[in-house]
């Protein structure tokens, strides 16, 4: 996987009673680009949606993996195995891989 990449697609995060979440391939696409160091503003730039959009998703993300903010976040990705950055911790993960939300 490249730099910044995460696993594509839906991917379960498991919660409270066992009921599953969903990523969705946008909030999917959102962490690859925080991992790359982007604001909320060029990530809205990039994906040509509005700031609003960015922060509703990203306060979306970091709910569903009960990080409070993006380095956690970033931490929490690295450490489920679901990004690579510049080549290290890089996998090679199907889609719809079931994530843990950090403790």
């Amino acid at each position: 996987m490249a730099a910044g990449k995460i696993a594509a697609g839906k991917a379960s995060v498991k919660q409270k009673a066992n009921k599953p979440l969903i990523l969705s391939k946008r909030e999917v696409e959102i962490i690859e680009l925080v991992t790359q160091g982007l604001t909320n503003q060029e990530i809205a730039q990039q994906l040509e949606i509005s700031k609003r959009t960015v922060d509703n998703h990203m306060t979306h993300i970091l709910t569903k993996t009960r990080t409070n903010n993006r380095v956690a976040l970033v931490r929490w990705a690295l450490k489920q195995g679901k990004v690579c950055i510049d080549e290290v911790n890089c996998c090679h993960l199907p889609d719809n891989t079931p994530l843990d939300a950090a403790p």
